[in-house]
C-alpha cells in the first residue's frame, strides 16, 4: 500500500452545510464547572486557541483532488461497511451523498455533526450525533466513499439513470477457485471505509453516516479490523498478520509519486468513466485464516509457504528484509523461495510487473461454535484497474498458492472509488453532473 503525503485541501474552517461543534471543545467545556455546552462553545479566545492546537496535529485533511483513506498513513483500526441504497428516487440519494459529505467533513476534524451536535439540539428531538465519540480526538480518521456495479445496473434496470456511465473496469468479479463467498458478507451498492487510530473513532463514522442513511440505503455487511497488514509509507514499519508473518514488505509507498500514479489512480479515463479521473479501485476480501491448522504446521513449512523467514520477514534466498528474492538462487532441494511460495506468486515479476496498494487489517470475529477462530485478513487493495492489477493476480494465486490451502475466502466486493471533493462540492458529484 502507499500512504505518506496527505491529498491537499481547504483549511479546516471551509464552509460545508452542518459542519457542527468541535467535540473536543465541547468536552473540554463540560469539564469547566458545568456550564452550558453551547455557552462554553462560544466561551473566549483562551479556550478557541486551546482547540486550535489540539485539533492540528490528528487531523486528516478531507478536500482534495483524491479521497483520503487510500495513500493516507495506513491506520491501525479500520471500519468497513457496504450498504444497499433502498430509494428509488435519485434526488435522495444525491442529497444521501451530500448529507454524507457534509458529516464526513465534520467529523475528520474531529467535531460532531449538525449544529446542536450529540447533547445541544433539540430536547425533544434526536440528536444530531451519537455522541460516544465527543470526548476523543479526530485520530486521524479518513472516510472513503465507493460504489458498486449494482448502484448503476441491477438486474439489468438501470436504477437511477447511471448506466451509460458505469466505468468498463468496474466488473462483476469472477469465482476464483477456493472461494467460499456468503452472500451477506459480499457486494453491496455504496462502501464506506472508515480508518481511525481509535476504533470507537471509526466506529462513530459509520454509526452515523447509517444513521442519516435511515430510509435511504441499509447496511448490507460490515467489518471492524484491528492492526494494519501492510505498511503505506517508508516511515512505517511493516506489520504482521495472524500468521505472525510480517505483512506487505514489497507494498506501494505514497512516497514512490511515479508508481503510485502508475498503479493506483485513475487518469485519462475516455467515454463513460472520465468522472473516475484521480479516482481508484477498492478491491475488498474477507479471507479466513485456518488458524489452528497453520498453528500445528512447522516452522520450516510455514517458512516455505510463504517464502520469507519468520523472525526478520527476508526472502529464503537471503539478505535483510527489503533484499529483492532471487527465484533462480538453487539449494539441495530446488529453488531456495519455493515456486508456489507466496511471494514468488504475488510478486510484480510474475504479474506483467503490475502492482497494488494494499491496506488490510487483521480481524477477529468470536469462534464458528467448534472452537475454532474466525479469524483472518480482512484485505482491501486499491488498484487502477481490477482487470489488469488483481484479477489475473488473484486467479493465479488461488490455483497455485500454497499459503491457499490455509485460507478461505468469505466475503468480497469491488467499488468505484471517485476522486476527492473539492470546497463546496460533495461525493460523486462528478458521477451524477455526468449523467
Amino acid at each position: 500500500m502507499a500512504g505518506g503525503n496527505l491529498p491537499a485541501g481547504g483549511g479546516p474552517e471551509a464552509a460545508a452545510p452542518r459542519r457542527g461543534v468541535s467535540r473536543r471543545t465541547l468536552f473540554a467545556a463540560a469539564g469547566t464547572g458545568g456550564l452550558g455546552l453551547a455557552a462554553g462553545v462560544l466561551a473566549g479566545p483562551a479556550l478557541a486557541g486551546t482547540r486550535q492546537e489540539r485539533e492540528v496535529s490528528d487531523v486528516v485533511p478531507f478536500h482534495g483532488p483524491h479521497q483520503a483513506g487510500i495513500v493516507t498513513p495506513a491506520q491501525d483500526r479500520m471500519h468497513m461497511a457496504a450498504f444497499d441504497v433502498t430509494t428509488a428516487d435519485k434526488e435522495e440519494l444525491v442529497s444521501l451523498l451530500k448529507e454524507w459529505t457534509a458529516a464526513i467533513a465534520a467529523m475528520t476534524e474531529g467535531k460532531e455533526i449538525g449544529v446542536g451536535g450529540a447533547a445541544s439540539g433539540d430536547y425533544e428531538a434526536p440528536p444530531e450525533d451519537t455522541g460516544e465519540a465527543a470526548d476523543l480526538t479526530a485520530s486521524h480518521l479518513t472516510v472513503t466513499v465507493g460504489f458498486g456495479r449494482t448502484l448503476f445496473k441491477q438486474d439489468g434496470e438501470d436504477r437511477f439513470g447511471l448506466a451509460d456511465r458505469l466505468p468498463p473496469a468496474l466488473i462483476e468479479l469472477p469465482h476464483f477457485p477456493g472461494d467460499a463467498l456468503e452472500e451477506a458478507r459480499s457486494g453491496g451498492d455504496i462502501v464506506v471505509q472508515a480508518c481511525a487510530d481509535d476504533p470507537q473513532v471509526a466506529v462513530h463514522a459509520v454509526r452515523n453516516l447509517a444513521r442519516i442513511a435511515f430510509g435511504r440505503a441499509r447496511v448490507r455487511w460490515s467489518q471492524i479490523g484491528f492492526g494494519r497488514t501492510s505498511s503505506t509509507s517508508a516511515a512505517q514499519a511493516t506489520p504482521r498478520n495472524l500468521f505472525g508473518f510480517k505483512d506487505g514488505t514489497a507494498n506501494l509507498k505514497s512516497e514512490d509519486a511515479d508508481a503510485v500514479e502508475k498503479h493506483v489512480w485513475v487518469s485519462n479515463a475516455g467515454g463513460g468513466e472520465a468522472w473516475m479521473n484521480g479516482g481508484s479501485y477498492l478491491v475488498a476480501r474477507r479471507i479466513r485464516m485456518h488458524i489452528e491448522t497453520w498453528d500445528r504446521t512447522s516452522l520450516r513449512e510455514q517458512e516455505a509457504v510463504v517464502g520469507r523467514t519468520k523472525r526478520e520477514g527476508a526472502p529464503l534466498s537471503g539478505g535483510k528484509e527489503f533484499t529483492e528474492p532471487d527465484f533462480t538462487l538453487k539449494g539441495s532441494a530446488g529453488p531456495l523461495v519455493p515456486a508456489d511460495s507466496h511471494v514468488a506468486l504475488a510478486h510484480p515479476s510474475r504479474n506483467g510487473g503490475v502492482r497494488m496498494l494494499r491496506r488490510g487489517f487483521n480481524y477477529t470475529d468470536g469462534s464458528d461454535g467448534l472452537g475454532r477462530l474466525d479469524a483472518g485478513l480482512f484485505f482491501i487493495a486499491f488498484v487502477t484497474d481490477p482487470r489488469t492489477h488483481y484479477v489475473p493476480m488473484q486467479a493465479a494465486m488461488a490455483k497455485n498458492d500454497a499459503l491457499a490451502e490455509y485460507l478461505r475466502h468469505t466475503g468480497s466486493g469491488l467499488f468505484a472509488v471517485p476522486p476527492g471533493v473539492e470546497q463546496d462540492g460533495w461525493l460523486g458529484q462528478g458521477l451524477f453532473a455526468a449523467a
